[in-house]
């Protein structure tokens, strides 16, 4: 492409991107910008006594996790720690006269002026007036702003307490109306004007429990609220908190204990939880709230942090009377399929199985530290993925932490000392005095109701055999391969090797070439979604190492009410794999769930507006069958006949999408699952975005029949004959394929550091780079997309020109190929095509290696061969420059260009080229993950224009220490034999030396040669930090 039609080209796409731009949906907060890792525990006396020492032991244990937390350059505003106790009535009650048992107290962020402060007291005593309990007064809390950081005292707010007291209620029955009454008080102020968390704020409204907590450092926490150092202050327990976030501003209400929990850690399927929880609202009710459950919703924000989402539902599934301990063990329970430990334990596998058909896992590395006033504990994630260590003395406490040493004991009082394991809990029952293990918490629960009888109705349906014939012609198929988008390279590169060897094809790392809302050739929806993986501070699984903990099993069905135990919610039809074969499919139909398959094709006499009425007629189908009773609904592009040429496809990620959240829009869909008979679905990533977005099965029919085919072809069958692959039946292609998919899945779920693909599904953990807005409010709402680019219309255009390859007549004898994979001359561009490659390679090869630069005149040079070339670099490097400049449109850079308010400075104003390069560093990769011929020419080349070069870890041969001294005119050494091009002076020696935890090839000699020492610290198998030290030459 020349450079004018270059241009041309880019505005068009920057138009059209900036236009769809106004519709972009930039993400929550917490999902494209927040990490956290923090530092939690908790400390009490088992006995239950009440003693100011447990907060001067807290206070210090807090501090000991300052590392954790996250610290502003002021040096005292931190991004927020804080302490939950029992409530200090001895404290409250030196001025007033109060009844412990009949009296709540609010701990309240109010605004910093004094007339919006007024409002807001205003706005709360009424609504607690409403209720009918009694204000006892406000009590402003002593605190030293002085000692706070210039940052954390602009944004330090008014902080008061707010002391009730009712006639009539008291205990549980009292939180429950606290509860309340904190909601509605953050609605009423909401209707006027205040925003919550930013202009007001309840840090904690109980009868029980109590929350001090600021945008702090550990050390500044019990200086500032000087309550916690008053003798008067006194708790049987106190929970710690210190937290950090990478990548956002603190703000006071974030810091932690939430009102029942402290937690460390990410919930990785969050948007999901959301979304189901959302759709969860309108089939949830309970006695004990009787019809006031309306005034708690919505029980979930999703501009809220993970760890206010899940504070938020767990506090309404205590208050609704479970304990935190079975709250817990309900939202994140351990791996109890194939679990060893739980062989011994039938009814605690029950009680996990009973709750995985009404609340998905709130997957993720977590570390969560509890308390209700009655009980406190702690529990970890499934996978175990963040530190949990305790300590029980023989003088009435225990401690839990993030790590061991926070509290200094006696090694001689010590009784008692450990780790908690993944899924593991520990708790301290205040009522009864006693100090709760794993198994003796989760056995006590899980015999409350006979969860094993119940679990009878649930059926099942096991993996079926697989049809054992093609059941396509050759044209036939031919004809919908082409219509719903495959390519050559699908079916000769993924579908055959899945279907050959049972797993994924192996690429290489990257991809280079045009995104697809950037790309000439047609591309299906899938491609626009990029799918999200661990990062900063939270860890990947490997699914082999730990396939223990993870699992593909779904559950479809009507979903029953979580807040009310009966034996009808046990009533689900459990599947092995979410790729179901036709038998397992006739099983679904057949089983005793209502069915209702819906056709997810279209006229395309409507035209590109005819897929917006199709999806829309499609939703409505959806809600008025679930309304009607249907259990399952079947999104087919098959039934009726499927496609013809009269008739089109509604993309089935577009069709699950919609229909997922029309039904939880119309608050119908925990009555319904969602299964998709598709053509349009073959590869881990299909299977993926499909089940990512509401579905909960897939029936690829044209992809198992796409397997058969290959395993007929004729090429095939002889290559199995002569031996050159495996030779295997046409049901073990199938099983080989569904294998692959499974593989393929969990490796997904595991770069995401999520182990259910029940918690997966819905969960949305996908980027779209060029989704417009309206198409991402009628299939893919909440999912981020912060370039526009695909309508609705045009996404039609696009389904149709597929189909129209293929109807009314098919004119090709094989699939095309797009040269996706594959460079092909006529295929897809590639930044690394073969041109950019011999044109960069002539333009080093004719480099003058005497002078360090580009001749511009006819020289003759040495090659890196050693053979003399007489060519012109200059042009060389020319024509590869305009290889660059004229390239497509490959990624979103190539739209970006300086957009200066100023005229450009004198370039011998600019550093110099030799001062720039010195700044310039390659990678840590060490000797393996790159051949030593790679790594060491990567150093000499750092070396020689005075850069660094890392060496990764492992250590480094001696020999590349030593000065090269022996080079002949041909560019060779005898210590380097394999190398060319070198010159006397070079050395292999990597400027900057790693050391990793493993100290793996460290030596004296290899830290003497290091001009940076770069030690590679992994906490925990947590958080990766690299620390960089300036070393002194000697």
């Amino acid at each position: 492409m020349n450079q004018i039609s270059n241009n041309s080209q880019n505005k068009q796409i920057s138009a059209s991107i900036n236009k769809a731009n106004k519709e972009t949906y930039n993400g929550q907060r917490w999902l494209v910008e927040e990490r956290d890792a923090c530092g939690v525990g908790f400390i009490a006396h088992p006995s239950g006594k009440k003693s100011h020492k447990i907060i001067m032991k807290a206070l210090p244990a807090l501090t000991c996790l300052e590392h954790r937390g996250g610290c502003s350059a002021d040096q005292d505003s931190g991004d927020g720690a804080g302490l939950m106790s029992q409530i200090p009535w001895k404290l409250l009650s030196e001025n007033l006269e109060l009844n412990p048992e009949r009296c709540g107290v609010a701990m309240i962020f109010l605004p910093q002026t004094e007339e919006k402060a007024a409002q807001a007291r205003q706005i709360i005593e009424k609504v607690i007036t409403k209720e009918g309990l009694k204000i006892v007064g406000w009590r402003v809390v002593p605190v030293r702003p002085e000692v706070l950081g210039p940052q954390a005292r602009a944004n330090q707010p008014q902080i008061e307490q707010l002391i009730v007291t009712s006639e009539t209620l008291q205990g549980d029955d009292l939180e429950r109306s606290l509860y309340l009454i904190r909601r509605n008080i953050g609605r009423a102020l909401g209707a006027e004007g205040f925003i919550w968390e930013i202009d007001a704020y309840i840090c904690s409204f109980s009868s029980r429990t109590i929350v001090y907590k600021g945008m702090v450092r550990s050390a500044v926490l019990g200086e500032f609220y000087t309550d916690l150092q008053n003798p008067a202050y006194e708790s049987a327990f106190a929970v710690y908190h210190r937290r950090f976030s990478t990548n956002t501003m603190p703000r006071w209400p974030l810091a932690q204990p939430m009102r029942l929990l402290g937690h460390n850690g990410e919930i990785n399927t969050l948007l999901g939880n959301i979304n189901w929880m959302r759709a969860r609202e309108s089939s949830l009710s309970s006695s004990t709230w009787g019809g006031r459950l309306n005034e708690l919703k919505p029980f979930v924000n999703a501009d809220s942090s993970d760890s206010a989402n899940l504070d938020n539902v767990m506090e309404l599934i205590v208050r609704s009377g479970r304990s935190p301990m079975e709250t817990l063990m309900i939202m994140v329970p351990e791996a109890y399929r194939n679990q060893p430990d739980l062989v011994d334990y039938p009814e605690i596998v029950d009680f996990y199985e009973y709750y995985s058909g009404l609340q998905e896992a709130w997957d993720g590395p977590a570390l969560l530290v509890f308390s209700d006033g009655k009980q406190v504990g702690a529990a970890l994630d499934r996978n175990g993925l963040r530190p949990a260590r305790y300590c029980i003395t023989n003088n009435d406490l225990i401690i839990v932490a993030s790590e061991a040493g926070v509290v200094e004991i006696p090694e001689s009082e010590i009784v008692e000392k450990g780790r908690l394991g993944p899924g593991k809990m520990i708790a301290v029952d205040l009522a009864t005095n006693e100090v709760l293990k794993n198994w003796e918490i989760k056995k006590r629960i899980s015999k409350q109701f006979p969860l094993g009888e119940w679990l009878q109705q649930r059926k099942q349906i096991t993996k079926q055999p697989f049809v054992t014939n093609t059941k396509f012609d050759s044209q036939t198929l031919l004809r919908s391969q082409t219509a719903f988008g495959y390519s050559l390279e699908d079916l000769e590169m993924v579908i055959s090797d899945m279907a050959n060897l049972g797993k994924e094809p192996t690429f290489c790392m990257g991809d280079d070439i045009p995104l697809a809302v950037l790309s000439q050739k047609p591309h299906l929806l899938y491609d626009y979604f990029k799918q999200r993986f661990a990062q900063v501070t939270n860890p990947p699984i490997d699914p082999l190492r730990e396939g223990m903990v993870m699992s593909l099993n779904m559950l479809l069905g009507k979903r029953g009410n979580l807040l009310e135990i009966s034996p009808e919610n046990a009533r689900l039809l459990k599947i092995e794999s979410p790729l179901l074969n036709e038998a397992e499919l006739r099983e679904v139909y057949e089983s005793e769930f209502a069915t209702e398959t819906l056709s997810t094709v279209y006229a395309i006499a409507n035209g590109p507006e005819g897929l917006q009425i199709a999806v829309n007629n499609l939703c409505s189908q959806a809600a008025t069958a679930v309304k009607n009773g249907r259990e399952i609904i079947v999104l087919s592009d098959k039934i009726e006949g499927g496609i013809s040429a009269e008739f089109a496809y509604i993309p089935p990620l577009v069709a699950v999408g919609a229909v997922h959240h029309h039904l939880i829009k119309e608050q119908l869909r925990m009555k319904a699952s969602l299964v998709v008979e598709t053509a349009q679905c073959w590869s881990t990533h299909h299977f993926a975005c499909l089940i990512g977005y509401g579905a909960s099965a897939v029936h690829p029919y044209l992809g198992l029949e796409s397997v058969r085919s290959w395993w007929s072809n004729s090429t095939v069958q002889k290559q199995m004959e002569r031996g050159k692959i495996a030779k295997i039946t046409i049901e073990e292609a199938q099983k080989n394929y569904r294998k692959a998919i499974e593989a393929g899945l969990l490796k997904i779920l595991s770069k995401m550091g999520i182990s259910l693909l029940s918690s997966y599904q819905g969960a949305q953990i996908f980027e779209a780079i060029g989704i417009g807005g309206d198409l991402l409010e009628l299939a893919f709402r909440g999912t981020t997309s912060r370039v526009g680019g695909l309508t609705v219309a045009e996404l039609a255009q696009e389904t149709i020109a597929f189909h129209s390859r293929a109807f009314p007549e098919l004119n090709i004898k094989k699939l095309e190929n797009y040269g996706f994979v594959q460079y092909r001359p006529t295929g897809e561009y590639h930044m690394n095509s073969p041109e950019m490659a011999k044109a960069l390679h002539k333009a080093v090869a004719t480099f003058n290696n005497s002078t360090g630069i580009l001749p511009v005149t006819t020289l003759p040079v040495t090659n890196g061969n050693g053979k003399q070339q007489e060519k012109s670099g200059y042009d060389h490097y020319e024509v590869y420059r305009k290889y660059l400049q004229g390239r497509p449109i490959t990624a979103l850079r190539d739209l970006l260009d300086f957009n200066s308010d100023r005229s450009p400075i004198p370039v011998e104003e600019v550093e110099p080229t030799a001062e720039i390069m010195k700044r310039f560093c390659t990678g840590g990769m060490s000797l393996g993950s790159l051949s030593r011929e790679a790594h060491e020419t990567l150093a000499i080349a750092m070396n020689r224009i005075n850069g660094k070069s890392n060496s990764g870890e492992g250590g480094e041969d001696s020999t590349r220490f030593k000065v090269l001294d022996d080079v002949n005119a041909e560019g060779l050494s005898t210590l380097f034999p394999h190398l060319k091009g070198l010159r006397n002076g070079d050395t292999a020696s990597s400027a900057i030396k790693q050391v990793a935890s493993g100290r793996f090839g460290v030596t004296p000699e290899y830290l003497m040669n290091a001009k940076q020492i770069e030690i590679k610290v992994m906490k925990y198998l947590l958080l990766m930090r690299k620390l960089l030290f300036q070393k002194t030459l000697l």
